[in-house]
């Protein structure tokens, strides 16, 4: 790993985004993951009565395991909701708010650049390999990420396609996944 940022070290190894795909493993997923990951709890597919019911059930298994609990949506309503952090596009995440972490997306060096003067936290560059949630796209590969995330100012979490074996491929610390830690990677 090429650790560029002091923080990286301190950051979750394994972060687990949720999608409508993994929703009915997620239980269990959260339980496995090692103590102290990263859960990134996104769901934009329920309504918001649902969404905020579905949040609750899981983020007392996340708190029960130690996991960093990062939301989706805005900075009021992670606050209102409990969660360490928000998560999304640089330029859709709004002013910093203290005490709440900021991940950003990226998946150029523009973005990674917008990430930075929004104050994020930290990024999940992507796609690296193919994935399903973007049949067809142009992942970054192995030396595509390499080059852009040493070129980020904050830590890097990997993410896209990423799986146990392709972060050992990949050589890199952090990684996330939504399919790759899925009951049935």
């Amino acid at each position: 790993m090429h650790a560029r940022h002091p923080l990286q070290t301190l950051w979750p190894r394994l972060w687990l985004l949720s999608d409508e795909r993994n929703d009915k493993g997620l239980e269990q997923a959260l339980r496995r993951l090692p103590r102290g990951s990263g859960f990134i709890y996104r769901h934009y597919h329920l309504a918001p009565e649902a969404r905020l019911a579905r949040f609750a059930r899981l983020a007392r298994i996340a708190r029960a395991r130690g996991h960093w609990l990062i939301l989706a949506d805005s900075a009021l309503t992670a606050r209102e909701w409990g969660a360490d952090g928000v998560y999304g596009a640089p330029l859709m995440l709004g002013p910093r708010r203290a005490g709440l972490l900021m991940l950003a997306t990226a998946h150029n060096l523009r973005e990674i650049g917008q990430a930075h003067r929004m104050g994020a936290d930290a990024i999940l560059l992507s796609p690296v390999y193919p994935t399903r949630s973007h049949p067809g796209g142009q992942a970054l590969a192995g030396p595509g990420f390499l080059s852009l995330a040493r070129l980020a100012p904050m830590p890097v979490i990997a993410l896209g396609g990423m799986t146990q074996r392709g972060a050992l491929r990949l050589q890199w610390r952090h990684w996330a996944a939504i399919d790759g830690l899925s009951l049935d990677a």
